[in-house]
């Protein structure tokens, strides 16, 4: 009698993770897919921000919960920003002749954009389940709060724009280079030849 029920309780087990792993990887496979669509993945977080802020002003509570998620996109937005090799760590430095600086290295970040956005629109839907359970909702003084996370955000910023410019990396790029006459074909033949040479 003991043998069936635990063959049941193993196969039930067994269903039970078989469909958790099937779960992920449905959810795997719809984040592959949208990585390529960043716009509307960034619309899809300022809607839910959007949504949260909403929900905390209709319920006027859960201040502390706004200012937690606060705190938390502001730590990911400065892990965006920053290089994944801090130059101003113990090894390999920036260049400190001329012909090492002609080298190209390009801004790699510490946080990438994907995971930026992932994290960040966790966070938001966390923090927007968060807001339908009373216990989350703390008494503060809501100004005290968003007046410290101001200070916060100026000061955090200020220090990264001053490691930007001491370091002089930029982290912001705004899509592929595009050249004046790029695929334009001149002269006679095509390239760059000219029919002058003949």
């Amino acid at each position: 009698m003991m043998e069936g029920s635990d063959e049941n309780a193993a196969t039930g087990r067994a269903s039970i993770e078989q469909q958790h792993a099937q779960f992920k990887r449905m959810i795997q496979y719809w984040l592959d897919k949208s990585t390529i669509h960043t716009v509307p993945r960034w619309v899809v977080f300022t809607v839910l921000l959007a949504l949260f802020f909403l929900r905390v002003y209709l319920v006027q509570g859960y201040f502390i919960v706004a200012y937690g998620l606060g705190i938390f996109l502001l730590n990911n937005f400065i892990a965006f920003l920053s290089p994944l090799e801090d130059p101003t760590d113990n090894g390999p430095g920036l260049p400190s002749t001329s012909a090492e600086g002609k080298e190209f290295r390009p801004f790699t970040r510490r946080l990438p954009e994907f995971k930026f956005w992932l994290a960040c629109t966790r966070g938001v839907a966390t923090c927007i389940v968060m807001t339908f359970f009373s216990v989350f909702d703390v008494p503060v003084f809501w100004p005290i709060l968003l007046m410290y996370f101001f200070v916060l955000f100026f000061m955090t910023m200020k220090r990264q724009i001053m490691h930007m410019y001491k370091h002089k990396y930029v982290p912001i790029t705004f899509g592929k280079s595009k050249y004046k006459d790029a695929g334009v074909e001149k002269g006679a033949y095509g390239g760059g030849m000219s029919s002058k040479g003949k």
